[in-house]
């Protein structure tokens, strides 16, 4: 009998920046971002680099586009397979 597939061991593959990330299913984009070389999100108008903060969607510092979308909040958002994930860093 095969033991049913947690998601814990379900993995799934997206990109970040044209990188590809394979991290465990249920994992946010924020926390497969910390998994890559850089924890960098975006930068601020003076150019400094932001990253995420608070980690449950008030700070408003995770910001990327996800699948085409502008302004999505990694922290917030799940990874799947295929995503495509854009930082402004």
């Amino acid at each position: 009998m095969r033991e049913p597939t947690s998601k814990a061991t379900t993995r799934v593959t997206l990109r970040i920046n044209g990188r590809a990330v394979t991290v465990p299913a249920g994992t946010s984009v924020a926390a497969a971002l910390a998994m890559t070389d850089s924890f960098v999100s975006r930068a601020d108008l003076s150019g400094r680099p932001r990253g995420p903060l608070c980690g449950m969607g008030v700070c408003f510092e995770c910001r990327a586009t996800i699948d085409g979308v502008p302004e999505v909040l990694m922290c917030l958002t799940p990874c799947r397979e295929d995503q495509e994930v854009v930082t402004d860093a």
